[in-house]
């Protein structure tokens, strides 16, 4: 029978958070990693895109919490539903993005020898990535109040089925807005995203949306044979970077000043509850150093067990293993941050342009083909953790309850390993019959071309040329609103009706607030909320009945 407890309150006290190990959530959260699994791996390699299943997860819990046997009780509750939702969400990403991408890189380069020691490297690296934004979540890095869309998606959907009323009529509304348009090919989370995302950093996606967009037609420039969303992502995310950094010192110093308060107080005999912020920032530091030694050691066993230890120089070797360790935690916080702000991550891109930078170094082909693998397999699992999370600080009354919230926090971790986990058997088991059939991400013939063609010292001068506009972009913009980061995004995404999709959900947004003021926040969340989540259903149920056809 699944775990039981009762819905959250502002105040929490006495309640427990069902167990992601109880029986029935144990049984339903493995059946839907399964299948989410198989799904993600057909669909990522036939059509070239990973489909959110979270809300398939979520509406399965909320159906079975629907039969009226003593046995589907438990599902009823808000937090069961969680728990589903980021399982299968989990072992989608995983097992599409972070383990079946990857090792086709090895077999289209005509390596098979490295396919397994591949898949153990990047299954360990998954897991690690997942872990890691569970520690960074809610840190200064990474807060729970910002927007991370897809979870405000999920979330609203399971409030609303528990709830109805109101919010149910408004959510239901996105709903079909979201799947009306995503029918005529709309890509209607743009227009949802733009409703709840920060606004600075939404009209710089925007912009650069419609940059790439129209830059061919209008001005006969191909932007992006020209490096120019390369250069900028690298721009920006080395500022990016360093502003995590500077955050990490801050922190330091707040804990540092809080600490000596509560000592101070302490001595006086006066007991206190500390606030939670200094502990938050004292954890992003400590997970940033803990995700560094991670990487090292994972690229260190990759390049010892695929053999490419043999074909590099002392010197060489040390490069690679450094270079390999920053390109995959770079590529990881660059995705998180721009899944957090806009619902989108260009996780393919972000590796791509690690593998460029690593063929101008001039590492040889083979560890080349271990580079691209190991950073695409970075990012994606850290992204989706975000999601999920969000979705259930949102449902766990945010954060009000402390001790709720973490105790919640702790069995999502724990789904969402049984999802990735999962997914590595799944993947283990089914990766011969997809290669037998010729059947890869696409994706990875872009990697293995870039390999073999190599860079010329033109694409170098451009890709630095580029970067600076990148960095000063980002610079100006600071942490919050991740200027230079989200415009790159923009720019590295062909799909000029999602630019007019974000700039119409800025419109929309600034007119109601102007209109009606800030009373709108809420019930504008869960109507874009309703929005992402039809057009992630409709793509979802669309992209598998063409899957399957193929």
């Amino acid at each position: 029978m699944a775990d039981t407890a009762a819905k959250p309150q502002p105040t929490g006290v006495g309640l427990s958070h069902p167990r992601a190990l109880a029986p029935g959530n144990l049984v339903l959260t493995v059946i839907l990693s399964v299948f989410g699994a198989l799904v993600g791996i057909q669909i990522l390699a036939t059509l070239g895109i990973t489909p959110s299943t979270s809300l398939i997860g979520a509406l399965v819990a909320m159906s079975l919490g629907r039969i009226p046997l003593a046995i589907f009780r438990g599902f009823r509750n808000v937090h069961s539903q969680n728990l589903a939702q980021t399982s299968i969400s989990s072992a989608t990403f995983g097992a599409a993005n972070a383990l079946f991408l990857p090792i086709g890189i090895p077999f289209l380069f005509g390596q098979p020898s490295m396919i397994v020691p591949m898949l153990c490297g990047v299954a360990v690296a998954m897991l690690f990535d997942a872990w890691l934004l569970y520690r960074m979540f809610d840190t200064p890095a990474f807060p729970a109040r910002r927007p991370w869309p897809l979870g405000i998606a999920a979330a609203e959907a399971i409030k609303a089925g528990d709830t109805g009323g109101r919010g149910a009529k408004i959510l239901g509304g996105g709903l079909l807005v979201g799947i009306a348009g995503a029918i005529f090919s709309l890509p209607m989370s743009a227009f949802g995203v733009a409703l709840i995302g920060g606004l600075a950093a939404m009209i710089a996606f925007a912009i650069g949306l419609l940059t790439r967009g129209y830059s061919q037609s209008l001005l006969g420039m191909d932007l992006y044979a020209m490096y120019m969303p390369h250069g900028i992502m690298i721009g920006a995310g080395i500022v990016a970077l360093i502003q995590v950094v500077g955050a990490v010192r801050s922190a330091s110093k707040e804990a540092a000043k809080a600490d000596a308060s509560a000592k101070a107080i302490a001595a006086q005999g006066i007991s206190t509850t500390a606030d939670a912020t200094p502990v938050a920032s004292a954890k992003l530091g400590t997970s940033l150093g803990i995700g560094g030694i991670g990487y090292l050691v994972i690229a260190i066993a990759l390049a010892l067990t695929t053999g490419i230890v043999t074909q590099m120089s002392m010197g060489m070797l040390i490069a690679f293993v450094v270079y390999a360790t920053l390109a995959a935690f770079a590529h990881e916080l660059i995705v998180g941050i721009a899944a957090m702000h806009s619902g989108w991550f260009p996780a393919f891109a972000v590796a791509l342009i690690t593998l460029l930078v690593g063929i101008l170094i001039g590492f040889p082909p083979v560890a080349l083909v271990v580079l691209a693998g190991f950073t695409a397999a970075t990012g994606p699992a850290f992204a989706d953790m975000g999601y999920d999370l969000k979705a259930g600080w949102m449902l766990r009354d945010e954060g009000r309850d402390r001790r709720f919230e973490l105790a919640g926090r702790r069995q999502q971790l724990i789904a969402a390993m049984i999802g990735f986990v999962v997914a590595i058997v799944v993947v283990a088991v089914t990766y011969r019959s997809f290669f037998d059939q010729g059947l890869v991400a696409p994706i990875n013939k872009a990697y293995v071309a870039a390999i073999k063609a190599g860079v010329s010292a033109d694409t170098a001068k451009a890709l630095l040329l580029w970067a600076i506009p990148g960095a000063i972009l980002q610079f100006v913009g600071g942490p919050r609103r991740q200027l230079g980061v989200m415009f790159a995004t923009g720019m590295l995404i062909l799909n000029p009706a999602a630019g007019w999709l974000v700039a119409a959900g800025i419109a929309l947004r600034v007119f109601v607030t102007r209109k009606w003021g800030a009373s709108t926040k809420e019930p504008m969340e869960v109507f874009a909320g309703g929005v992402i989540a039809g057009d992630a259903l409709y793509s979802f149920f669309n992209g598998a009945f063409k899957s399957a056809k193929r």
